[in-house]
């Protein structure tokens, strides 16, 4: 059965005509509505809220966030979203996380946007995995008879029509003119530039890190553990970086480490400083394995497995009641999408409204305020973008499928699936090599976890 068994029986009771849609198996629907391309602006979905009087559904466009000032205004409720395991016991006869915005079908309340009423198409969820549906204006508003509309959501990137679409270099300069960005530690800026010179030595790059005892540790803490297995005696961080790690390694590490310093972040939580460590340090430890198979540089793909998730620093350090927010939503819904959760907390309109666009492109318009290379920019900016392909395409695969991997052990910002198979594809890898990443992983596991132990002190 292509369609979750009560829509199909909603469908067919009250003689709406729709047609069927069927893709290739999707891991989520963010991935298969991304499918879609162009025909993205017709998707719809369904976001479910719940207070003390009940569920409600509010139905609208899929690149748009909820206006929970509006919301409040016609209501009169201070609604919450549900959780994963109450949603996927309410659509029982759906797949997880593949939820059709269809509430009569469900017999729910539901709320319908502007942009909704009059589109004269619609595709949306058919609460499988494999499909989709299609509905024309009619058969739509036959659908979504009773429904109470209002104008309820904030247009997001991708949409046409009169409400505001911002563009990244609109966030970029929003985000200057509003709030007070953090600027690149000192330190952290002399690293950058040293390592932007080709002709810098160990000794130099050495120096630089010994005018800060507490990076100095680090580097050394770092150098002497068993990822390395070095069997002599490390004295120097000149020594640490001719004998065991290399220039590359050293400076990379190294600035990741100053540069978090920019930061003022809670260290506890899901998404806080201590889970971020951990985080980044595994990623950048598999994009560096996995560079050398997908002809890309060492270096650079170990500095954006460790800097790609700085957009979640900014975000904690400019707002922090909405990260601690942000953080117990992560926390009770493990299965949702990260970019939701974020439109949830931020998508309210007013000057957080740019917040929306999600911590990956943050963090991108962060890195490149900061003269970042362009691989490391990219692969923050977009690393939440599924099915992404343009430039620099190989380090932000590396990435999202290093954060794939890191999944299955817990570790990381997102635990819904990805396309591992279409992340392959894309790196022109063989499926074997999953199991040696996750052997090389097993092998490391305890030297990088205490590495990240040891840096948020």
């Amino acid at each position: 059965m292509a369609l979750a068994a009560r829509l199909e029986r909603f469908f067919n009771q009250q003689g709406i005509a729709y047609q069927e849609l069927p893709i290739n198996r999707a891991a989520s629907l963010d991935a298969a509505v991304s499918a879609l391309g162009a025909s993205r602006k017709d998707a719809i979905r369904a976001t479910l809220l719940i207070d003390i009087s009940g569920i409600v559904m509010v139905v609208h466009k899929y690149d748009s966030v909820l206006d929970t000032e509006a919301l409040w205004q016609l209501t009169g409720r201070h609604l919450q979203p549900l959780t994963m395991q109450q949603s996927t016991r309410l659509f029982s006869d759906c797949d997880p996380g593949f939820t059709p915005p269809i509430g009569n079908a469900y017999e729910l309340p539901v709320l319908l946007d502007e942009d909704v009423v009059g589109a004269e198409r619609a595709v949306f969820s058919s609460g499988t995995d494999h499909s989709l549906v299609e509905l024309d204006g009619r058969s739509l508003r036959l659908a979504m008879a009773g429904s109470r509309e209002g104008s309820l959501a904030i247009r997001g990137p991708g949409n046409d029509g009169a409400r505001e679409v911002l563009t990244l270099a609109e966030v970029a300069g929003k985000l200057k003119k509003l709030y007070r960005l953090p600027p690149m530690p000192a330190l952290a800026l002399r690293l950058l530039r040293l390592t932007s010179n080709t002709e810098a030595t160990a000794r130099e790059l050495a120096e630089l890190i010994e005018f800060d005892p507490s990076l100095t540790a680090q580097v050394m803490r770092y150098a002497r553990s068993a990822l390395f297995n070095y069997p002599g005696q490390i004295n120097s961080v000149q020594e640490a970086v001719t004998r065991v790690l290399g220039f590359d390694r050293v400076a990379h590490i190294a600035l990741g480490i100053a540069s978090v310093r920019a930061f003022d972040v809670p260290k506890g939580g899901m998404l806080g400083m201590d889970n971020f460590w951990r985080h980044s340090l595994y990623c950048a430890f598999l994009c560096q394995r996995l560079a050398p198979r997908c002809d890309a540089d060492k270096g650079l793909a170990y500095l954006c497995g460790l800097l790609h998730n700085f957009g979640l620093l900014l975000v904690g350090h400019l707002f922090p009641a909405e990260f601690k927010e942000l953080n117990r939503l992560r926390e009770a819904n493990p299965e949702t999408s990260m970019h939701s959760l974020e439109q949830q907390v931020f998508g309210q309109g007013g000057k957080q409204e740019i917040i929306s666009v999600g911590h990956g492109a943050i963090g991108g318009i962060l890195h490149r305020l900061w003269e970042l290379p362009d691989p490391v920019v990219k692969a923050a900016g977009v690393h939440q973008q599924l099915g992404y392909q343009g430039e620099h395409g190989n380090y932000v695969m590396m990435v999202q499928l290093a954060n794939a991997l890191l999944k299955e052990r817990s570790i990381g910002d997102e635990f819904n699936p990805d396309d591992i198979p279409a992340l392959l594809q894309g790196l022109e890898l063989e499926p074997v090599i999953m199991e040696e990443l996750r052997a090389e992983i097993d092998e490391v596991a305890p030297e990088l976890d205490a590495l990240a132990s040891s840096l948020n002190i």
